[in-house]
């Protein structure tokens, strides 16, 4: 299964920019969207796939929140 989650770029250096995923704050490549700090994108596999609307963006994370919170997670 793959996973894209949003998060919001902090900054960007070149094709490298910080982001944060909700309090997790990492560097992911850039290169394949046109992204600026205040943005958010969808991130898979260390790169942003995807610049996405706020609303779309915080309501995602929201719900991955909860999932978090009430699901456990286990690899078969």
């Amino acid at each position: 299964m793959c996973l894209a989650i949003p998060a919001r770029v902090e900054s960007v250096n070149g094709s490298m920019a910080k982001v944060d995923f909700g309090g997790t704050v990492q560097e992911v490549n850039i290169s394949l969207v046109d992204a600026e700090p205040g943005d958010y994108v969808v991130v898979h596999a260390g790169f942003a796939i995807q610049v996405m609307d706020e609303k779309d963006a915080l309501e995602t994370l929201d719900l991955w929140r909860e999932l978090l919170e009430h699901e456990s997670v286990s690899i078969t």
